[in-house]
């Protein structure tokens, strides 16, 4: 048994437009996206915000097939009190769906047959110039697979009829889907590290490069959500030499109305696909909230470095241990991951945007660090025979041995009799006895058991 690392580590060329392959999932409600999400990434991750009349359930993750990986977002559904606002907003997340995937899967339900919200989405559809599989959910037996035919009138070509609970008909979809894919994404032909500037809509990403590199590289404006597509930026300046990964370009202001918070996490699923550290901008003014969360999440699943970096201190009424405790807040909502650093900055003051990197220098060598295995057994051992897993039916689980894996970010082995019954409590404890004793503070550590 091995814990299961999310979400694949991927490094693409500052200057090659290779990117992370995304797929997107997109329907009405209730159609069965979500299960197969689920059935793709293997896991039960989700993103819930709530947000007045409206709920949504947006799903992220990473799956492959024939040796292609590529990134997933379930779009999600609507459920609103008016048809008018849900066809809006359904063409919102369908809109911002096509402009960012590679590829689109549109599912329907062969049980409910044709919809006039099929209909809808699948004018929207033929209309643009991404790969659409259109695929027909709930054919669990030879009838249903039959009723997929009547799919085709909605002229999006062939039907892909399958099953999200028992998996049926899914490899079928794979094999033709991955074609879309690009399969040639190049390894990073430079050593720098890649530091990516994340985070909510106006917290002022754009700001922190513009004070570091000198110079109005980014446009900055109040409107939130005013840059888009990733890009490289060098910084060799005051000892450091690396690549930022930031976003630009001005959107237009007939666009400001989409929903950017769903935009800006598609957005930052690039952005932290390609970096080796992330500085998560937080508003000192709102606090950390859930859509912090939900990327601090993303940059765990893609086992990345972390910095939390909270903007716009000087707007804070402060008093002597206010730090303090804002950092106890944040690290309390952050748990089980509480060994990040917390630096507290005013960009437009200026005030600690260095010492912002020496932390990011920081955690990238403390994701590059490597632990000699005599170290991590003279270390490791004798607190595990201090505390044992605890016994299963009467039977002793020992482990005998650990070892560092050969991965780009920290990622450990431990050797057992019966790996199958070591549980996460005992996992955890592991991993906090290693951040004691070694420097893994901004990073994630990956945890195996392995068989003996």
């Amino acid at each position: 048994m091995y814990l299961p690392i999310w979400m694949r580590f991927r490094i693409f060329a500052a200057n090659s437009n290779s990117m992370p392959n995304i797929l997107a999932i997109v329907g009405r409600p209730n159609v069965g996206k979500s299960t197969f999400f689920n059935r793709l990434t293997q896991t039960r991750q989700a993103i819930v915000e709530e947000t007045s009349g409206v709920t949504r359930d947006r799903h992220y993750g990473t799956s492959d097939w024939n040796g292609i990986d590529f990134s997933i977002i379930d779009t999600g559904g609507y459920v609103v009190g008016s048809d008018d606002l849900f066809e809006e907003e359904i063409r919102k997340q369908v809109s911002l769906a096509i402009h960012e995937a590679d590829v689109i899967v549109f599912m329907v339900d062969v049980k409910d047959g044709i919809t006039s919200m099929d209909e809808d989405m699948a004018n929207i559809l033929r209309r643009q110039d991404k790969k659409v599989f259109l695929v027909a959910n709930k054919a669990d037996n030879p009838q249903r697979v039959q009723l997929a035919g009547e799919f085709y009138a909605l002229g999006l070509g062939e039907v892909f009829p399958l099953s999200s609970i028992n998996g049926s008909g899914t490899g079928e979809l794979l094999d033709q889907l991955v074609k879309e894919f690009s399969s040639d994404a190049k390894e990073e032909e430079s050593d720098l590290p890649k530091y990516a500037v994340i985070g909510r809509p106006n917290v002022g990403k754009s700001s922190l490069i513009n004070a570091l590199i000198g110079e109005d590289r980014n446009i900055v404006t109040p409107i939130a959500g005013t840059t888009r597509d990733s890009i490289d930026i060098p910084y060799n300046s005051f000892g450091f030499d690396f690549l930022f990964v930031d976003t630009a370009g001005l959107r237009r202001k007939k666009k400001v109305h989409e929903d950017i918070e769903f935009y800006s996490v598609m957005r930052s699923i690039r952005a932290i696909e390609r970096a080796d550290v992330c500085l998560l901008l937080i508003d000192a003014k709102d606090g950390i909230e859930s859509q912090d969360l939900n990327i601090l999440k993303l940059c765990q699943k893609n086992n990345k470095g972390v910095v939390l970096v909270i903007n716009k201190w000087d707007l804070v009424e402060k008093e002597t241990n206010t730090h303090v405790e804002y950092k106890e807040a944040i690290l309390k909502k952050t748990a089980p991951f509480t060994d990040i650093p917390v630096i507290f900055t005013s960009v437009t003051n200026k005030q600690r945007i260095l010492k912002v990197l020496e932390t990011a220098h920081e955690v990238y060598k403390n994701r590059s660090r490597q632990i000699t295995t005599s170290k991590l057994n003279d270390v490791m051992l004798p607190l595990i025979e201090k505390y044992s897993p605890p016994m299963v039916r009467g039977k002793r689980i020992k482990i005998k041995y650990v070892t560092q894996l050969k991965l780009a970010y920290p990622s450990f082995a431990f050797f057992s009799n019966d790996p199958d019954n070591i549980k996460e409590p005992y996992m955890r404890y592991l991993e906090n006895q290693m951040r004691k004793n070694f420097q893994f503070e901004g990073v994630p550590i990956t945890i195996y058991f392995r068989k003996k």
